[in-house]
């Protein structure tokens, strides 16, 4: 079984930055792309950024310039560096990875989500 564990939200006034970290663990042969997806109260989630293994990356237009991802293949882990935050910023954030299994089947998991907030 993969889990994905997300950490490093919390407060932040605006204007602040934060650092998001999700890594994941269990038994599997391989991560392809990871990803940042948000959800704010009584809206639906909404695509945040992407990263290949490969490095290769891909922002929401409205994050990019503000946002950074990023991964280290060795940790499993996948980091969102959110500066110059809005309180529009404030939700719930998830990480989300194609896996693929030790059987080569391919899975797709979401972490449990870590809440940010964005004081004004």
């Amino acid at each position: 079984q993969v889990q994905l564990v997300e950490s490093g939200g919390g407060l932040v006034q605006a204007g602040g930055s934060l650092r998001l970290s999700c890594a994941a663990s269990g038994s599997f042969f391989s991560i392809n792309a990871m990803g940042w997806y948000r959800q704010a109260p009584g809206k639906q989630r909404e695509y945040v950024a992407r990263i290949t293994s490969g490095g290769s990356t891909n922002y929401a237009d409205s994050m990019k310039g503000r946002f950074t991802i990023s991964r280290d293949n060795v940790k499993n882990t996948v980091y969102l560096q959110m500066n110059s935050l809005k309180p529009e910023d404030t939700a719930v954030y998830y990480c989300d990875a194609d896996v693929v299994l030790t059987t080569r089947a391919q899975v797709h998991v979401w972490g449990q989500g870590t809440q940010v907030t964005v004081s004004s």
